[in-house]
């Protein structure tokens, strides 16, 4: 990556922080731009990150950040049974796909479905998520 090109995300970071009305810190900035950097990352894999370009990050303090990028809509967490939740940037809706066998997660974008008819007439339903379940082709490939 180009000078610029990290000089640019840095200032896209920060400019994301002070939209939400959070403060801006390095170690706010590193887990932020650790994020930018795409996938879904769990706490510990977004700490080791952050921590190997900061020297110092504990998991609690993302733990915090985490919290404060949910209340704000910074961030989207998405739980899997059996693993971690991990966490990606807000963006377009989407739905999610979960390899049963390693947790991998990608995003997939398809419409959710329309709200059933039957014993919900009462109900305002305003989204749906899908999570699509099979295996990865990395796990595929290994049997």
């Amino acid at each position: 990556m180009t000078r610029e090109a990290v000089a640019n995300e840095r200032e896209a970071a920060i400019q994301q922080l002070r939209d939400v009305g959070l403060r801006v810190t390095s170690p706010r900035l590193e887990v932020l731009q650790v994020l930018t950097a795409g996938g879904h990352l769990d706490v510990e894999e977004l700490t080791a990150a952050a921590r190997e370009r900061l020297g110092t990050l504990t998991s609690q303090a993302v733990y915090e950040m985490l919290r404060h990028f949910l209340d704000t809509g910074l961030v989207t967490k998405f739980e899997r049974p059996g693993w971690p939740a991990v966490f990606e940037l807000s963006g377009p809706p989407h739905q999610h796909a979960l390899c049963v066998t390693c947790g991998r997660v990608e995003n997939v974008v398809h419409e959710a479905p329309p709200p059933p008819g039957n014993g919900l007439e009462d109900w305002q339903l305003n989204d749906a998520d899908v999570v699509f379940k099979g295996l990865c082709p990395d796990c595929r490939a290994a049997t």
